[in-house]
């Protein structure tokens, strides 16, 4: 009966609005993504193409993160400057990718003229775009004074969704192979990294604060107003809310303490509803009627998906509250997300469909590059 009880913290404002948020970040991240290829069908422009990894690129990628929290985890005190420098700029770019389409389409239905004015990269800017650019900056510049939580989620969510967009999975042979290989590292980085290295590593890494560069210019010039910028500052690789947000309540923690998801556990899963989703669209391209939709043929993957998202990611709160202990979150939303998939998708017996993926085509731009 105590762990009941227990478990109505998840009805506390400070879960719900994580639960929903990452919801609806990895759910809008496989509509970016999606719309994203369409935009680069149209454009055929190979600049603009995005990455989809083969399967040796995507073995790698557990291995290149263990690489990097290791180093992280050892090196961050030095490095952790730099780091904050490269990020607000990935964050600044991030959210000029998500913004785009929205002020195109405003400008489109308000009928503003937007000559190009420069050329930077190989692209060409127009004077709204450049309009766009400073305030992404400026939201940027904002978030290293402040160090606000909400501008951290801000620049983490539009990383996410940037990532997502350009980095494709090409079937769900890779996306399994990928999935299962995050799901052992997540375990064995939350579980088993203090039997080596003397401490939880993935922990320990997720909770450090980043030293602000701002700060320390400040600093040395004597800058008035120092005491209002922030020293130490919350990377934008985690989504965080306050524990006591809208004046909830606090089990056993401090008015400070933060709820925080990674992005990766936002990310990975979003590359596999944007897998089913492009999915569900060359299917839904094939249905002769719209009352097609009404049957079996079109209840779409990306249903699945999402819901099985939700699920696992309530289970992984709820785990961390009856345990008293970090969870790692893909042990939970890898079998939620990818096993209803296959499952579904072995019944209808559209899994080899799924497996294989779509049979490549000379004229499609989208292709793997070497990461």
């Amino acid at each position: 009966m105590e762990s009941l009880w227990k478990l109505m913290y998840l009805l506390e404002p400070a879960p719900v609005t994580l639960i929903v948020t990452a919801v609806a970040v990895t759910f809008g991240s496989a509509f970016r993504a999606l719309n994203y290829g369409k935009e680069m069908e149209r454009n055929r422009d190979l600049s603009e193409a995005s990455i989809t990894l083969d399967r040796s690129q995507a073995l790698m990628i557990p291995v290149m993160s263990s690489l990097s929290l290791i180093l992280m985890f050892y090196l961050f005190s030095s490095v952790s400057q730099l780091l904050t420098a490269f990020t607000a700029v990935a964050s600044a770019s991030s959210l000029f990718f998500c913004l785009s389409p929205y002020v195109n389409q405003m400008k489109s239905q308000l009928g503003l003229a937007d000559p190009f004015v420069s050329r930077c990269c190989s692209k060409s800017f127009t004077r709204i775009q450049g309009l766009l650019l400073v305030a992404c900056f400026t939201v940027v510049a904002a978030w290293l004074i402040s160090g606000h939580w909400i501008l951290n989620n801000l620049l983490g969510i539009s990383i996410c969704i940037a990532f997502v967009s350009h980095v494709r999975l090409p079937n769900i042979k890779v996306c399994a192979m990928l999935l299962v290989c995050l799901f052992l590292y997540d375990i064995f980085w939350v579980f088993y990294s203090e039997r080596f290295f003397g401490a939880n590593v993935m922990v320990s890494v997720a909770t450090q604060q980043a030293s602000n560069p701002v700060h320390t210019v400040a600093n040395s010039l004597s800058l008035p107003g120092l005491q209002l910028i922030t020293k130490k500052l919350e990377l934008p690789v985690k989504i965080v809310f306050p524990r006591n947000l809208l004046g909830g309540v606090i089990p056993g923690g401090s008015a400070v303490d933060f709820m925080m998801l990674g992005l990766g556990d936002m990310a990975i899963p979003a590359m596999l509803l944007a897998l089913v989703l492009c999915f569900d669209h060359r299917k839904s391209r094939e249905t002769v009627s719209p009352f097609d939709f009404a049957s079996s043929r079109g209840h779409k993957y990306i249903w699945y998906a999402i819901s099985g998202y939700a699920v696992g990611l309530i289970v992984a709160l709820a785990a961390g509250i009856l345990t008293h202990s970090p969870q790692p979150a893909l042990l939970y939303l890898v079998p939620s997300t990818l096993g209803p998939i296959i499952v579904i998708s072995w019944m209808r017996r559209e899994l080899t469909e799924l497996w294989e993926g779509p049979m490549p085509n000379i004229n499609d731009k989208t292709h793997s590059i070497e990461v």
